[in-house]
């Protein structure tokens, strides 16, 4: 059942379309014939505009009869130009002289608008009359533009600003008149200003756009730029200008950098002004007092001849005057017996006050103590390095005691096995060393001990004398109530002028241990 009905359903949708088909074949004038214009057509005022409309008509029975252009106006259609093959072009008050065939024929029906005008805007028809098929038509829109035409323009009032004003003023105006379609217009600034707008619909079906920019004048207003932007179509427009703002003064001091102390020369304080229109009159005094007797004034400067004193110290005021007003600024001048240098940048303290004399001292007692540490050090330095012995004199006690510090002596060499017994520092004092006598020690053949014979020097010359070593004869305590010397001596085991170190005290130490 629902196969049959499917079947039934596309039968019925082909019929439908075989009968529409055989309605169109009945009426060929309906199915071929057709009418071609552009939809819409615009242009400026003042300009030409070309409105095209063609006619399709492919069968040869069909005869055209009349080309007529119509304008739309309030529900009725108004004869524009009209073409008949058999009588001619025909134009129509009020577009006679201003409307053109471009090319007459049944098949084309285009033409040429001049000069356009605001009231040719509106719904223009191309007709084509047939037999015996009837009419055929198309309908276009035609729009008028216009440019609108532009300008800025400022206050002729003065721009003042005052004290306590709250009531912003008109500062410039910007219009664009006559336009169609209207205009946008904007403004460009800094300022803190506020723009109004009005659009006016004139008779003709243009529109005036107006804007108007208020702000409050200020110092800060003085000088800046304001621009007026129109934005139409395509086109941009812009123009420009400056604000001329006047105000009283605003006074600052110049010259006192925080430094000012005796005996310096050339000082001098200077009254800046900012105003428009420029001050034109300064006046100086010093506040609960008179100024200094060697002050000369010049207009908006102060001149202080001589050196610097106490007496220059105070509070300064300088008064400016302009049309717009008076207003005063003042600096206060602390005098100081020394210079002083500020603080570095960055640092915590903002300013120093401590004379640079004072700065001097200081700086002149450290260098002092940073000298005389050096010095101490390379001393120290330098005796750490002279000896690095062993002051022992027990174990290492040479020379002849009139030997020069730091120089060696031309003495025999030393017997490199030298013995000492380990004796109270009583027995570590050297003896006298200055008598010609000598000291040796003999073999008791009948008992085996050794015993200590002094005798005459050996050594006249004092280069000759061999190096003595401390003994107090451990040997044999008992033979001897004094200190003797003893020593031993192997000449060919030890040079000592190549072995040994000099030092200060007379002594010498090899240079074994001298490099330890």
């Amino acid at each position: 059942m629902a196969r049959r009905a499917q079947q039934q359903g596309w039968l019925g949708g082909w019929w439908t379309v075989a009968l529409g088909l055989a309605a169109l074949a009945s009426c060929p004038g309906l199915w071929a014939q057709t009418v071609l214009v552009n939809d819409t057509v615009s242009g400026f005022i003042g300009t030409d505009v070309i409105l095209h409309c063609s006619f399709t008509n492919p069968y040869p029975n069909v005869k055209i009869t009349q080309v007529t252009w119509q304008k739309a106006t309030n529900g009725s259609k108004q004869n524009v130009a009209i073409f008949n093959p058999n009588m001619g072009v025909s134009i129509l008050a009020p577009y006679k002289e201003r409307v053109l065939f471009q090319s007459p024929s049944t098949k084309d029906g285009t033409i040429r608008l001049l000069g356009l005008e605001l009231d040719d805007e509106g719904v223009y028809i191309c007709e084509f009359a047939t037999f015996p098929s009837g009419n055929r038509e198309n309908q276009l829109n035609l729009t008028v533009l216009a440019k609108p035409t532009n300008r800025m323009e400022g206050t002729t009032s003065p721009l003042i600003a005052r004290a306590g004003m709250t009531e912003k003023i008109l500062v410039a105006t910007c219009t664009s008149s006559n336009g169609k379609p209207p205009s946008t217009v904007t403004w460009e600034t800094k300022l803190k200003g506020e723009a109004e707008f009005q659009e006016i619909r004139n008779n003709n079906g243009t529109i005036t756009v107006i804007s108007r920019y208020r702000l409050l004048p200020s110092r800060e207003a003085h000088r800046q730029p304001l621009t007026c932007v129109v934005n139409y179509q395509l086109d941009r427009f812009t123009e420009s200008m400056t604000l001329n703002v006047q105000y009283e003064p605003e006074v600052k001091i110049d010259g006192f950098d925080g430094n000012w102390y005796l005996n310096r020369k050339d000082v001098k304080l200077t009254c800046i002004s900012d105003a428009n229109p420029p001050a034109t009159q300064y006046q100086w005094r010093l506040l609960n007092g008179s100024l200094p007797e060697n002050v000369e004034v010049q207009n908006s400067t102060l001149f202080f001849k001589g050196p610097v004193t106490y007496s220059l110290a105070g509070t300064y005021v300088c008064e400016a005057t302009n049309t717009i007003g008076t207003r005063s600024g003042q600096v206060e001048v602390n005098v100081t017996e020394f210079p002083y240098t500020p603080s570095p940048p960055g640092t915590s303290v903002a300013q120093s006050n401590i004379p640079t004399a004072v700065i001097g001292g200081v700086v002149g007692g450290v260098s002092l103590v940073v000298v005389v540490a050096v010095v101490v050090f390379v001393v120290l330095r330098h005796r750490r390095h002279t000896f690095k012995g062993d002051y022992s004199t027990k174990k290492h006690v040479y020379g002849n005691g009139y030997s020069k510090a730091g120089i060696p002596q031309h003495h025999p060499p030393m017997a490199q096995n030298l013995q000492y017994p380990d004796d109270s520092d009583d027995e570590k004092k050297g003896g006298p060393l200055g008598g010609h006598s000598y000291e040796e020690e003999e073999e008791d053949g009948a008992g085996g001990d050794r015993k200590l014979v002094v005798g005459p020097s050996k050594y006249d010359d004092d280069s000759k004398r061999p190096y003595f070593t401390v003994d107090e004869g451990e040997a044999h305590p008992e033979a001897y109530d004094e200190r003797t010397l003893g020593f031993q001596y192997d000449p060919e085991q030890l040079d000592i002028a190549e072995n040994m170190v000099s030092q200060n005290d007379g002594s010498f130490i090899s240079k074994k241990e001298w490099y330890v």
